[in-house]
């Protein structure tokens, strides 16, 4: 269990911060700025919640904030760390799974597109792209981390490459199933 009693602890005024492991770094590392990043995601997810209270995708976004978490926690313990009953806390492949599912039951009520989709409509769906967006850089730092031959689950990685797609589907689902998308027109400002 996290108890967290005090907020402030100066350890951080040096410019690095801990890992879940103890090991400190610079703020500025790879490993702090992706899972800083997915935090934001969260935090995306948080506002598109303002929206979205009372629908079926309300209850997947409040999943997607806990998982996020169990995600970080994966980023900022790197092979080592535990979690609840002493197993080591990490993103899994039913996390996973589970996303896939809710994508496919989400876009089986949508018509197919035939243009791009810019972000707006509805409240609800334009944080949802919000969250899409930040998504995707988070995925492009874990990717970069991983490519630098620090350790990232592949789990951690599928599952922000499914979420970015879980976002757009929700996003559309929450413009009235599509109805409400504003689609690119090429070249219409010419």
């Amino acid at each position: 269990m996290v108890v967290l009693n005090r907020i402030y602890t100066r350890t951080g005024d040096d410019g690095t911060t801990a890992l879940g492991t103890g090991e400190r770094r610079k703020k500025y590392d790879l490993r702090i700025a992706a899972y800083g990043t997915v935090d934001e995601i969260g935090a995306a997810i948080g506002l598109a919640r303002l929206h979205t209270a009372g629908t079926e995708v309300d209850a997947m976004l409040a999943r997607i904030q806990n998982d996020l978490f169990d995600l970080g926690a994966d980023l900022c313990s790197p092979d080592k760390g535990k979690g609840p009953g002493g197993e080591r806390l990490a993103v899994n492949a039913a996390q996973v799974k589970r996303l896939e599912d809710e994508i496919d039951a989400l876009n089986a009520e949508l018509a197919p597109l035939r243009s791009f989709v810019l972000p707006g409509g509805t409240p609800a769906a334009a944080f949802l792209h919000l969250a899409r967006t930040v998504c995707r850089r988070a995925e492009r730092l874990i990717v970069e981390l991983k490519d630098t031959g620090e350790s990232v689950s592949p789990q951690v990685l599928a599952y922000v490459n499914r979420l970015s797609d879980f976002l757009f589907v929700a996003s559309r689902s929450m413009n009235d199933k599509g109805a409400r998308d504003v689609l690119w027109v090429p070249g219409a400002n010419r």
